[in-house]
């Protein structure tokens, strides 16, 4: 995985992966949830991320732990010690990983033309409605 700081364009890679395989930019989901708890407080433990997502799901505190530790090994969050807990804050913008989400959506599923991801969005349906009710949607079967 590679995530972009802000402040100094760094990218994180992620350990093992493998060489012939461009690394995914964007964080897998639970990364991404914890990434999501810590830009809404600013920094915060172990245990106060998993508060934030306990609301979603039932997480281990070590599950988080080793999540927050994946992150902070990868560059994507900042720690530092404060006692016996140690404070995560995010190293990384939401506006880069939605950078990211958009390049790799653009790339993926437009042909890297960002034209044609433009050019969709005003042909889909009004707000509200799913693009699977609309005319010349996928087959729900094939989903």
């Amino acid at each position: 995985m590679i995530l972009e700081a802000v402040t100094n364009d760094a990218r994180m890679s992620r350990p093992g992966s493998s060489p012939g395989r461009p690394p995914r930019e964007i964080p897998p989901p639970l990364e991404l949830e914890c990434l999501k708890a810590l830009w809404g407080i600013g920094e915060g433990t172990v245990r106060d991320v998993r508060e934030i997502l306990v609301g979603n799901r039932n997480l281990a505190y070590t599950t988080v732990m080793t999540v927050l530790d994946r992150l902070e090994k990868r560059g994507g969050v900042s720690r530092r010690k404060l006692g016996r807990s140690f404070l995560y804050a995010p190293k990384v913008s939401q506006d880069a990983v939605r950078r990211y989400a958009v390049k790799e959506l653009v790339e993926t599923f437009f042909g890297g033309s960002e034209e044609a991801l433009r050019s969709y969005l005003q042909d889909s349906p009004t707000p509200g409605k799913s693009v699977l009710e609309s005319p010349g949607s996928m087959d729900p079967e094939l989903l």
